[in-house]
């Protein structure tokens, strides 16, 4: 990967819907090789996908909690059946397993405080893989990766 590659990718973080034509003035090269460029990326797994940034509060899903959640168990079958089942929830926005505590960061994504405890006492702290939960709220978006 050299300076060009670097700066396709940082032209596309910014604005994933950059036509040919742009991204190759942006970068200083003309269409044909800037696709042939883009296009080995993605063949290559650098480029993993294009999306669109949705604003929560427009679809229903401005309220959103960062959750610390601690397993029971750590045996493969408990941590596999959590994540499955976490995972096909949606309102789970994102679910990482971490390293040492807590055993899972769960960013979660509904309406309001109301749905907020609803999902909580219904689907997570209902779930037997579930030891503990500590909840953070929002109060201010600062900064977010594109």
């Amino acid at each position: 990967m050299d300076r060009l590659d670097r700066a396709i990718l940082a032209e596309l973080r910014r604005e994933g819907r950059l036509s040919n034509q742009e991204l190759a003035d942006r970068v200083g090269l003309t269409p044909a090789p800037c696709l042939r460029r883009v296009r080995r990326l993605e063949a290559e797994g650098v480029i993993t996908g294009y999306s669109a940034r949705i604003d929560p509060a427009a679809v229903g899903r401005a309220f959103e909690v960062m959750i610390h959640a601690d397993l029971v168990a750590k045996d493969l079958a408990t941590v596999q059946s959590f994540e499955d089942r976490i995972s096909a929830m949606d309102e789970v926005a994102e679910l990482r397993r971490m390293f040492g505590l807590p055993d899972y960061f769960i960013r979660v994504q509904v309406a309001d405080a109301e749905a907020y405890e609803r999902w909580l006492t219904t689907k997570l702290i209902g779930d037997p893989a579930i030891a503990r939960v500590d909840s953070r709220i929002t109060m201010k978006l600062i900064k977010q990766a594109p």
